[in-house]
């Protein structure tokens, strides 16, 4: 029925080598269940296959296969609830398989290839526009320990230090807002009935202004300096309708953190982008430290 890419699962941890070989079968079986003919060949992702399929009625549609981890169990549950509005539609669903079958979206057009500031109007709307509570199941947006997850040498010391004080303040007043911690420009894709939607979203309970952040690494190499990154900073925020600081301080908290993690997973640009990012919001506009916050300490 299909064939896994070469490589796919790789990194996704414990039981994913057994995982990777069940999709073939659990392919077949969902397009028996839900009367689907594959339309094209397998694309992926990091956690997840997607097959081109078309219904009974001849509609496009694609079915993915999710590797089911904590940010992504509850993917279908927050499709439900967002209802198509500004995102991907859900037609069919099987939980317990990681199993979606959604719209089918122009995968070859995303906002990578928009003009930035028609990117940051598109994105800016999606945050404004997808506010509902979020449901029990969820769990709460966060960073967890920063102090415990630091690795020597990524950030300055006073940077790591702001970092941990803003979270902890953060996390103790976390909203209820189910909010989507992986929108970027790659995860809005070009749609017929609508020119832009949502897709592939992280769901979890918190304030919108967590999400802003990859949006500021993302398409870092169009940022000439700080002054470019916080013209992004504002036009987001303005859009979007968030409150400055807050948003200010989640995108610090989670920029630090991505470095951490890009620096242990040897990721090295997505950890200069992460860095240097956390580094031009702790200086603030304009600051001294602008343009050394981001190096790493000695």
């Amino acid at each position: 029925m299909i064939t896994v890419p070469p490589g796919f699962g790789a990194g996704l941890g414990d039981g994913a080598p057994a995982w990777v070989a069940t999709l073939p079968a659990l392919a077949e079986e969902l397009c028996v269940r839900w009367d689907l003919v594959p339309d094209g060949g397998v694309l992926h992702g990091f956690v997840a296959v997607v097959l081109p399929v078309r219904r009974a009625d001849g509609t496009r549609a694609v079915l993915k296969l999710t590797w089911r981890d904590v940010e992504t169990e509850h993917e279908a549950l927050a499709l439900r609830l967002w209802d198509g509005r500004g995102v991907v539609r859900l037609l069919d669903h099987d939980d317990e398989r990681g199993a979606l079958l959604l719209e089918r979206l122009d995968h070859t057009r995303s906002l990578t290839d928009a003009p930035i500031g028609v990117a940051l109007d598109v994105v800016g709307g999606l945050l404004r526009d997808l506010r509902v509570p979020a449901p029990p199941e969820v769990h709460r947006a966060g960073v967890g320990d920063l102090a415990a997850k630091a690795v020597s040498g990524t950030v300055p010391v006073p940077l790591l230090d702001a970092a941990v004080a803003i979270a902890r303040d953060l996390a103790a007043d976390v909203g209820d807002t189910l909010v989507n911690g992986d929108l970027h420009y790659d995860n809005v894709l070009a749609g017929e009935r609508a020119p832009w939607l949502m897709i592939d979203p992280k769901p979890s309970a918190g304030d919108p202004e967590f999400c802003l952040i990859p949006l500021l690494w993302n398409r870092f190499d169009e940022l000439a300096g700080p002054a470019d990154m916080w013209r992004r900073f504002d036009a987001l925020v303005d859009v979007a309708g968030l409150d400055a600081d807050k948003a200010r301080g989640w995108a610090l908290a989670r920029a630090v953190e991505a470095a951490f993690w890009a620096r242990r997973a040897g990721v090295p640009g997505f950890g200069t982008a992460s860095s240097t990012v956390a580094g031009w919001l702790f200086a603030g506009r304009g600051g001294p430290r602008g343009a050394a916050a981001g190096a790493a300490a000695d």
